[in-house]
């Protein structure tokens, strides 16, 4: 089956998992900016790091027939130094305008911190000044329903942003229904150790209903697997699930949701 793969950062993984990907059935794919592994210390850093979000991954994944797109904001784990961040926040109008990107993301919080607050809120505001949609990071275990919580009023507290243009992502059973009703898009991850495994983002599906929400593997730097997607769609057949149900999730929901920016286009 065809799918789309919305959340993963390739500039992590090597070449032979764009090619796992296309035999799996991936035929698009979005790569949000975010931390490398470690903490750039300039917007020049910043810069590199964004033309090859916007140029150079795109070549790589056009080998394998896959359309890739992204996504250009300044991370949360590197918003604690706001010197840094406002001088990132400058650059990002400019890539914002590449072909292939799609809006501000990921954004949100990590920790919870007041200056993650403040960045996440300089973000919102621009990608409302520039009529951007938005993917959100939400934070990890104990912290991930009060970060839920704040994201959630700072975009409230925005009238110019519409939350059908917004993805608030890493959603797990008790921040679902909270980011579903705000009318916003919700995201889960699947992680080997953390967030989601296949199994229970059926349980979410099944509870929580298959609007609005999109599944995705977050692959990056650390324990993950970019073949996640395809593995939940393995444990939702066999829990019974007719093949509409799983097309819903993994390619008409994101197909739904990402092409409220016309630049996106599904590969026939």
């Amino acid at each position: 089956m065809r799918y789309i793969e919305p959340h993963i950062h390739m500039v992590s993984r090597t070449t032979d998992d764009y090619q796992r990907l296309a035999e799996s059935g991936v035929v698009a794919m979005t790569e949000p900016a975010f931390w490398a592994g470690f903490d750039r210390c300039s917007a020049d850093g910043f810069s590199d790091y964004f033309r090859q979000l916007t140029v150079y991954e795109p070549r790589r994944a056009t080998v394998f027939g896959i359309a890739h797109y992204c996504w250009i904001c300044l991370n949360p784990k590197e918003a604690e130094d706001l010197a840094l961040a406002k001088d990132v926040l400058s650059i990002v109008p400019d890539y914002l305008r590449a072909p292939t990107c799609l809006g501000v993301g990921e954004i949100g919080l990590n920790k919870n911190s007041r200056n993650e607050l403040q960045v996440f809120e300089a973000h919102v505001q621009l990608a409302a000044d520039l009529n951007q949609m938005i993917l959100i990071h939400t934070p990890h275990l104990e912290d991930k329903y009060k970060g839920t919580r704040l994201i959630i009023d700072v975009l409230q507290n925005h009238s110019a942003i519409d939350p059908t243009r917004v993805i608030i992502d890493h959603v797990e059973e008790h921040t679902a229904p909270l980011v579903l009703d705000h009318g916003f898009w919700a995201g889960m991850t699947l992680y080997p150790q953390t967030k989601c495994t296949p199994a229970r983002a059926v349980d979410i599906l099944e509870t929580c209903g298959t609007d609005r929400i999109w599944l995705n593997s977050a692959a990056d730097w650390g324990v993950s697997d970019p073949l996640a997607v395809a593995k939940f769609q393995l444990e939702a057949r066999r829990r019974g699930h007719a093949d509409a149900f799983v097309h819903k999730i993994v390619f008409e929901n994101p197909v739904r949701f990402l092409g409220q920016n016309p630049k996106f286009q599904v590969p026939a």
